[in-house]
C-alpha cells in the first residue's frame, strides 16, 4: 500500500497537469470531447453484464479510464486520418466515430456488426471512419501503421495514422522495428502508447528498467513525449503537434499517455495480482470526473447540461444493445466471406 501511495504522488507532482483547453479550441470542440468521453464510459460500463448474461461471446475488455486518450487523440485529427487499435478498441472506434449500434452488434456476433459478427470485441474494424482494426495480438498493429504510413507516403496522401498500443507491446520486437523503419522513411506515424501501468498482472516497472517509454524515442531519433492520459487536453495538444510535424514530412513522434488502469485487465480479472485498495486513490484523477468540472467551472457547460449529456449516453447504449440484441445471426454461407479475396478463391479453385 505505501508503494502506491508513493506512486500516486509520484504521479500527481511529474505528470499531472491542469485541465486547460488549448487555444482555438471552441467551447462546443470541448463538450464535444465531454460527450464522446461519456458515451466511452456508459457503452464499456455496460459490457461486462452483457458478457456475464452470455450476450458477448469469447472475452472483452474495458476502456474505462482511459477516455480522455482516445477522444483527446482523435479530436486532433482530420476525419480522413487513420489509427489502429488493440484489444481494447471499444474506446477507439467510438472517439474515431463509429457507430455504437453497429458495435454492439459486433460485440454480440451478430451480422449487422462492423465485421457481419466475426471480429466481436478485440477486432472491431471501422475502415469507413478510418478505424483500421483492433487486434488482440500485442504489439501486432505496429506494423499495419507503418504500412497505412507508407501508403500515404508513397501516394502522396495527407494522411496520418495514429497507432494506439499499451506498455505491454513495448518490449515486443515488432514494436521496435516499427518504430525504427517510420524513423528511418519519415513515414506520417504517431506512436502512442497508452501506458497503464499494468501489462494484464505485471507492473511495467518491471518489465522494464526505465519506467519511461518516451525516453526510448532517442535511440530512434525522434521526438518522445510523456503527457497526462488522464487529461483529454494534454492528448491532444501533443497528438495535434505530433500530426503537424508528420504533415510535413519531419516522420513520427513516440507519445506516452500515462494513467493508471484502476479497473481489471478484462471481464473475469478477479485482480488478485495488486491491492485494489490502490483504485480509489487512482479514481481521483478520474478523467470523466475532471472533464465535467473544469467545463462547469471554467463557464463551458452547466451542471444541467452535463446531466443532459450524461442521459443521452445512456439513452445511445441502450438502443445500442436493443439493436445487438435483435440483430441477426450471420447466415452460415457467409463463414468464408473476408477471409479470402475473391481471386485467390477462384485460382485455388473454390466457390463459395
Amino acid at each position: 500500500m505505501e508503494e502506491t501511495c508513493n506512486a500516486v504522488e509520484a504521479f500527481r507532482q511529474d505528470t499531472l497537469t491542469p485541465l486547460v483547453a488549448p487555444p482555438g479550441m471552441s467551447d462546443e470542440q470541448q463538450r464535444e470531447i465531454y460527450r464522446k468521453m461519456r458515451l466511452i464510459r456508459e457503452f464499456d460500463g455496460c459490457v461486462k453484464d452483457l458478457w456475464k448474461q452470455n450476450y458477448i461471446y469469447g472475452l472483452a475488455h474495458s476502456y474505462i479510464c482511459a477516455e480522455a486518450i482516445g477522444v483527446g487523440a482523435c479530436a486532433a485529427l482530420k476525419p480522413t486520418d487513420l489509427i489502429t487499435s488493440t484489444h481494447r478498441g471499444h474506446g477507439h472506434t467510438i472517439a474515431k466515430g463509429g457507430d455504437p449500434k453497429r458495435m454492439m452488434a459486433e460485440l454480440m456476433g451478430k451480422a449487422d456488426g462492423y465485421c457481419g459478427g466475426k471480429g466481436g470485441s478485440m477486432h472491431i474494424a471501422a475502415v469507413d471512419k478510418g478505424m483500421l482494426g483492433a487486434t488482440g495480438i500485442v504489439g501486432s498493429a505496429m506494423p499495419i501503421a507503418v504500412g497505412a504510413g507508407l501508403t500515404a507516403k508513397t501516394l502522396g496522401r495527407d494522411m496520418v495514422t495514429i497507432c494506439f498500443h499499451g506498455d505491454g507491446s513495448t518490449n515486443q520486437g515488432v514494436w521496435h522495428e516499427s518504430i525504427n523503419l517510420a524513423a528511418v522513411w519519415h513515414l506520417p506515424v504517431i506512436f502512442l502508447c497508452e501506458n497503464n501501468q499494468w501489462a494484464i498482472s505485471l507492473p511495467y516497472d518491471q518489465a522494464a528498467n526505465n519506467p519511461d517509454v518516451a525516453d526510448r524515442a532517442k535511440g530512434y531519433g525522434i521526438p518522445g513525449v510523456t503527457v497526462d492520459g488522464f487529461n483529454p487536453f494534454a492528448v491532444y495538444e501533443a497528438v495535434r503537434e505530433a500530426a503537424e510535424r508528420a504533415r510535413r514530412g519531419e516522420g513520427p513522434t513516440l507519445i506516452e499517455a500515462k494513467f493508471y488502469r484502476y479497473i481489471g485487465h478484462f471481464v473475469a480479472d478477479d485482480e488478485r495480482y495488486r491491492d485494489t485498495a490502490c483504485n480509489v486513490l487512482w479514481e481521483q484523477f478520474d478523467p470523466l470526473t475532471r472533464m465535467s468540472t473544469y467545463l462547469v467551472e471554467s463557464g463551458v457547460a452547466t451542471e444541467e447540461w452535463i446531466a443532459e449529456a450524461d442521459e443521452e449516453a445512456k439513452a445511445i447504449v441502450a438502443a445500442a444493445i436493443e439493436f445487438g440484441k435483435a440483430a441477426a445471426e450471420p447466415e452460415p454461407e457467409t463463414l468464408y466471406d473476408g477471409m479470402y479475396s475473391p481471386e485467390f478463391m477462384k485460382a485455388q479453385g473454390i466457390e463459395l
